[in-house]
C-alpha cells in the first residue's frame, strides 16, 4: 500500500486558522462536535503560555474512554512538538470547551500502557495513524484529559 498523502504545511495551518476563526465567529456555535463511531470529536482547549502567560486556545481531535478525554500531542504530523503541549507540560490545569459545555481538566502524558491502550482507539478513526506518527522523529504523545 502506498504511504498516505499529506496535504502541504501551509494548508493544514490555514485550515486549523479558518476553523478557529470559525468558532470565534459563530460565538462557539459552530466547530465543536462529539466524537461518534469511526470518528474523532472536536475540542477547543485553552493552555496559559509557558513564558508569556496569555490564555492561548487551539481546537484539538479528541476521543472519549469513560470519564476521560484523549487527544494527540502532534503538530500537523511536523517534527516539532506542538505549542500547546509544550504549554500543557509547563502548567497542566486547564479548560476545555466541549460541545455539552466547559470542562476543567488537568493534562497528564499517558503510560506507555495506556499510550498504547488509547493509541489502539485512534486507529479505530484513522487507518494511516502509524503511517503519519511514523513521518515524526519520536513517538507522538497521547494526553489525557482526566477531570478536575
Amino acid at each position: 500500500m502506498a504511504e498516505p498523502r499529506l496535504p502541504p504545511r501551509w494548508f493544514i495551518r490555514l485550515a486549523w486558522q479558518v476553523h478557529r476563526r470559525l468558532y470565534r465567529w459563530s460565538g462557539g456555535r459552530l466547530g465543536l462536535r462529539t466524537p461518534g463511531e469511526g470518528r474523532y470529536g472536536l475540542m477547543r482547549l485553552t493552555t496559559l503560555g509557558r513564558r508569556s502567560g496569555t490564555p492561548r486556545p487551539v481546537i484539538l481531535a479528541y476521543l472519549e474512554d469513560g470519564p476521560l478525554l484523549h487527544t494527540l500531542a502532534m503538530n500537523g504530523w511536523d517534527a516539532p512538538e506542538p505549542a500547546w503541549w509544550l504549554n500543557l507540560r509547563a502548567a497542566p490545569d486547564v479548560s476545555v470547551d466541549l460541545p455539552g459545555g466547559p470542562r476543567e481538566v488537568r493534562a497528564p502524558e499517558a503510560s506507555p500502557e495506556e499510550r498504547e491502550r488509547l493509541w489502539e482507539q485512534w486507529r479505530h478513526v484513522d487507518r494511516h495513524l502509524d503511517a503519519y506518527a511514523a513521518r515524526r522523529p519520536g513517538p507522538t504523545a497521547v494526553v489525557i484529559l482526566e477531570p478536575r
